[in-house]
């Protein structure tokens, strides 16, 4: 926390009632305001309803119905601070924190008995703030490898106190920036995928003949889908995306849709903070669903912020105050990633037809808002001064530099299985099977590895096995120079801006 500290120095300036009613944030009646927090206490400015002594991270709740559907730059950028004092904010048992009552599955989940210690590095509680883990190099970026988590599909019953990997998977933290074009890209690409599917199930209906259809989207192959007149779809050989064509771009594993979801997942398993929109009253019936005698601890305002903060951060960019050397080096290094054919999976850009974000999105799952529910706020991340960075193509699309394509392979094998270190499978995703890492800001986030046990680029891109053995074989088989011009290369991709 100290370099944290060291690192980042947040705003302690609180958005007041008389602010959010400006910035049309807020309903004007006088009880409702927006979040504000009480961990770092401004000096002016102040909310004066809250005693200055309060230990409460959260003293008010944004209200969702206040939120402009199309906030122009001074809303957004309201709406985006209240996100990062949420994601900063240190929560503590007057907010309720913990749940005795409630484990941490994704879907509300009784437990059998209250739990011995409410914090454990296993189940969790494991981190008082979002940015206990997510601070490398700075909020919202990496965690080394004391920040690791353990995910399982099988807490819904188990009393979890072993990181024995038969019970749950140990997982690194990625970095956010850059995480609302992801999902961005995410939805365009899953809305072509379904697009084709439904043009192809119309064409194999009135020619009365089976389609076969190659599934692609802004360059990447998916497989394929046999389309049958009577209405039947074979899905068996759709390849790095489920059967709903649905792509899911986040976590290692490719399982999490939106950052709606990932912010609602995370609050209850990691801080046993609950969002009224999954644990409350509509979904299980109890404002207070992991009895902590809090209701309605994280409100559909607050997720909103957060996801708003998460959507807005500047993508990772290219490092440009290279010494002579370094700067030809990675030149050499780029030749040499290509030539290895790293760039098949590690695509150095995607195209993306539009920067207007939607919450909820169109794909937001069950036990999250959704479309229809409240009205969609849209944001223009057009307005935000890095989107001017983004460079555009010749159809006017901006070009992600992500250097990942958003789809699954089989990372390892039974000869070169450092990569298949988890023993569960996650939403039927096979053990052995990972999304694309995006490489965009790998130079700022080692360790590497699901786990984050390797620690150099070297250990990790030799662990590459399955579908990434060639290119693997073909690293090593470069010369010493070729190895470390590419590493020069790669340790130019920073989330540090030029």
């Amino acid at each position: 926390m100290n370099r944290l500290s060291r690192l980042v120095k947040l705003s302690n300036v609180r958005v007041t009632t008389s602010l959010l009613m400006t910035t049309a944030l807020m309903i004007t009646t006088p009880h409702v305001i927006t979040s504000a927090f009480a961990n770092e206490r401004p000096a002016t400015n102040v909310d004066q309803n809250a005693t200055p002594w309060t230990e409460q991270a959260i003293t008010q709740h944004i209200d969702q119905s206040s939120i402009a559907e199309q906030p122009n730059k001074q809303q957004l950028r309201a709406l985006i601070k209240a996100g990062e004092q949420l994601f900063n904010a240190r929560f503590t048992t007057l907010d309720g924190v913990g749940r005795p009552m409630s484990t941490q599955a994704i879907i509300p989940t009784k437990r059998r008995r209250p739990a011995r210690q409410e914090f454990s590095r296993t189940a969790g509680l494991d981190a008082n703030a979002c940015a206990s883990c997510h601070n490398q190099p700075f909020i919202g970026g990496a965690g080394d490898f004391s920040a690791n988590v353990f995910v399982s599909e099988g807490f819904n019953h188990a009393d979890f106190d072993t990181t024995d990997p038969q019970f749950s998977n140990e997982r690194n933290t990625n970095h956010l920036f850059g995480a609302g074009l992801i999902e961005l890209l995410a939805r365009e690409m899953s809305t072509e995928l379904i697009q084709q599917r439904n043009t192809a199930l119309v064409e194999a209906r009135e020619t009365q003949t089976t389609i076969k259809l190659a599934l692609q989207t802004k360059g990447v192959s998916f497989g394929e889908l046999l389309v049958h007149a009577d209405g039947t779809v074979d899905t068996h050989k759709i390849e790095g995306v489920d059967a709903d064509l649905i792509i899911k771009p986040f976590s290692q594993k490719g399982v999490i849709t939106s950052l709606r979801q990932f912010s609602i997942n995370a609050l209850n398993h990691h801080h046993g903070m609950q969002a009224s929109e999954r644990f409350g009253a509509r979904w299980t019936g109890s404002d207070d669903f992991d009895e902590d005698n809090h209701n309605n601890e994280i409100q559909a305002g607050d997720i909103s912020a957060l996801v708003a903060w998460q959507a807005s951060l500047a993508p990772p960019s290219v490092k440009q105050n290279l010494n002579a050397d370094w700067q030809q080096a990675a030149m050499r290094g780029s030749s040499v990633f290509d030539q290895l054919s790293c760039n098949s999976c590690h695509k150095r850009s995607l195209p993306l037809k539009s920067l207007v974000f939607t919450d909820p999105g169109p794909f937001d799952a069950a036990g999250t808002l959704r479309s229809g529910e409240v009205p969609n706020a849209h944001y223009d991340l057009a307005m935000l001064d890095w989107a001017k960075q983004l460079p555009q193509d010749e159809n006017g699309h901006w070009l992600v530099p992500l250097f990942g394509d958003l789809k699954r392979y089989v990372i390892a094998d039974k000869k070169i299985a450092t990569l298949a270190n988890e023993l569960l499978s996650q939403r039927f995703v096979e053990r052995n099977v990972f999304q694309t890492s995006e490489l965009w800001g790998i130079a700022d986030t080692d360790p590497y590895g699901h786990r984050g046990d390797l620690s150099t680029l070297s250990e990790v891109i030799t662990a590459h096995g399955g579908q990434a053995t060639d290119a693997r074989n073909a690293w090593l088989a470069l010369s010493d120079n070729e190895k470390s011009d590419l590493t020069a290369f790669l340790k130019t991709l920073t989330i540090q801006q030029p």
